[in-house]
């Protein structure tokens, strides 16, 4: 996945707005403890971070 894609779905989930939002200041557990933004930053595995936010938020089969 792309990382234009990631952000694409989350906008998608999130709202244009929230998206940043969630991304800066949702910590979750399957990111090790960190938020989405660090994980990206960090060099992790966009479609990691994506199915870590879609455990976290029940994100629909379909959207995945």
């Amino acid at each position: 996945m792309r990382l234009t894609d990631f952000w694409s779905r989350m906008e998608r989930r999130f709202g244009p707005a929230y998206a940043e939002s969630y991304a800066r200041d949702m910590v979750l557990a399957p990111l090790g403890g960190r938020t989405v933004q660090q994980a990206l930053d960090e060099g992790d595995d966009v479609q990691a971070v994506w199915r870590a936010v879609c455990a976290a938020t029940d994100v629909d089969a379909a959207d995945r």
